[in-house]
């Protein structure tokens, strides 16, 4: 196992844990980042319906976070937190490997990953 530093505040939990108990059959809740916008990755966070061969898990108080190995580099260290402006709602990521963000917020870039 990799050993992976990912951190989820209170508020993450609980929306992450209200996830779960919405889908009792999820194996975890998916953190990732996938090639897109203008500034090269973007953050998902998704029900994991299975854990692959190249899934990592963490388990932090009662949720099981699933993150494949090719996102860890992206993501090792980074701090989930779970937001409330208005009437928006949504995930917050701090995340120290960010080197640049795109100016609309959805994407992000790091350096290169050799």
């Amino acid at each position: 196992m990799v050993d992976m530093n990912i951190q989820i505040t209170d508020a993450a939990r609980e929306r992450m844990l209200r996830f779960l108990t919405e889908n009792p059959d999820a194996a975890g809740v998916r953190f990732g980042v996938r090639k897109t916008g203008c500034s090269g990755y973007a953050y998902e966070v998704e029900i994991a319906q299975r854990i692959g061969a190249d899934d990592q898990i963490l388990d932090q108080d009662g949720v099981k976070l699933v993150v494949d190995r090719k996102s860890l580099p992206f993501v090792d260290g980074t701090r989930i937190d779970f937001e409330r402006k208005g009437l928006n709602a949504a995930f917050v990521f701090r995340n120290p490997n960010v080197t640049g963000e795109c100016g609309c917020g959805e994407s992000f870039t790091v350096e290169s990953q050799n």
